[in-house]
């Protein structure tokens, strides 16, 4: 089972999400996949997440979460409290710091509507914290140095020894990400 998780004030329909769901459903694996509209609140998000892999994966069926900006934050998070595997996109290494401007209100980027950010949330982030991870082959990051909201850097200094693919410029979004979706794919396909 692939799950996506995506970035603050993103959604299912993100650029990233639906070029991954195309292209597994065009080699026939649209039941491997979920990608939950992730909720504002950090605890109710692994919650989530927590529930929907227990109530659809099969039996020792392998999970590898792939995870955006903020959805990184939480797939860390979740591949060092099960065991699980993570891709990490452009991941947000101190969400807590960078998401302190964004209280209160905020738009949300597909299909209209918006969140409420609140300094609970922040705390939430804060709980969720992983140090340090255990186990740097568990894990793929793909970081753009061009990334006008993270700092590339704390991504590297964060996942020290993981399969790294650092692409020269490109964006935070990774614009380009239809040249690397196969790549990442095939990491979730990795035994």
């Amino acid at each position: 089972m692939i799950i996506y998780l995506h970035g603050f004030r993103s959604s299912p329909q993100s650029f990233k999400a639906r070029l991954l769901a195309e292209r597994l459903d065009q080699t026939g694996r649209a039941a491997e996949w979920l990608c939950p509209t992730l909720p504002v609140s950090p605890f109710e998000t692994v919650a989530l997440i927590e529930q929907d892999i227990a109530a659809k994966a099969q039996p020792g069926e392998r999970i590898t979460l792939i995870g955006s900006s903020l959805g990184g934050y939480f797939a860390t998070h979740l591949a060092e409290k099960h065991d699980w595997r993570a891709a990490l996109l452009n991941p947000a290494v101190v969400p807590e710091r960078d998401l302190s401007k964004y209280l209160g209100e905020q738009p949300l980027w597909h299909g209209g509507g918006s969140i409420v950010v609140e300094p609970r949330h922040l705390d939430e982030l804060r709980a969720l914290a992983v140090a340090q991870i255990t186990q740097p082959q568990r894990y793929y990051l793909l970081a753009a140095t061009g990334d006008e909201v993270l700092d590339y850097r704390e991504m590297l200094a964060h996942y020290p020894g993981v399969a790294t693919h650092l692409i020269e410029g490109s964006d935070h979004g990774i614009s380009e990400f239809a040249d690397y979706v196969d790549e990442v794919i095939r990491f979730c396909d990795a035994a």
